[in-house]
């Protein structure tokens, strides 16, 4: 039998990704978000949504880009570091390595294992949160995680979950 669990819940597992970018200063910040998905294979595209009131979110808005990284289980403690402080106030990622974009202006977290180059093409909000489509101009995969055809093998790598 189904009850009725009312409309506060929400997709789960959905993996939790790490979202870098970098204002017109050049400094760097990211955040970790919950709310990422494909949204189309040709372009691909990916979406993330991000509150008006996180630093990260006026830095996209205005840089129109940004990188999805995808985190290991094993980064649980720097996602907690990024999510429990502004970078407005602190330089979040002094003490965690990152590498520029090949594509766009904006920070690859290194100990990641995968990396979404991401320009916006559309953003809109139709809630508590602006939704950045961005198209994927590049993606990076450490060695290890890429077979021979050069696809990316998820189920090797232990995805960070919510």
């Amino acid at each position: 039998m189904k009850v009725d669990v009312g409309t506060s819940n929400y997709i789960q597992p959905e993996p939790c990704v790490i979202v870098s970018c970098r204002d017109k200063n050049g400094k760097d910040n990211a955040l970790p978000i919950g709310f990422a998905a494909n949204v189309s294979f040709e372009p691909r595209i990916i979406m993330i949504a991000i509150i008006d009131i996180r630093y990260s979110h006026s830095i996209i808005t205005e840089s129109g880009e940004f990188v999805v990284n995808i985190a290991r289980e094993d980064y649980r403690d720097t996602m907690n570091y990024l999510g429990s402080t502004s970078g407005r106030y602190v330089d979040k990622l002094e003490n965690i390595p990152t590498v520029d974009g090949d594509v766009v202006d904006a920070p690859l977290l290194v100990d990641c294992p995968v990396n979404f180059e991401c320009t916006v093409i559309e953003s809109v909000t139709p809630g508590t949160h602006t939704v950045f489509f961005g198209r994927v101009d590049k993606v990076h995969c450490d060695e290890e995680y890429v077979d021979e055809d050069g696809l990316i093998m998820w189920d090797k790598i232990d995805v960070l979950q919510n």
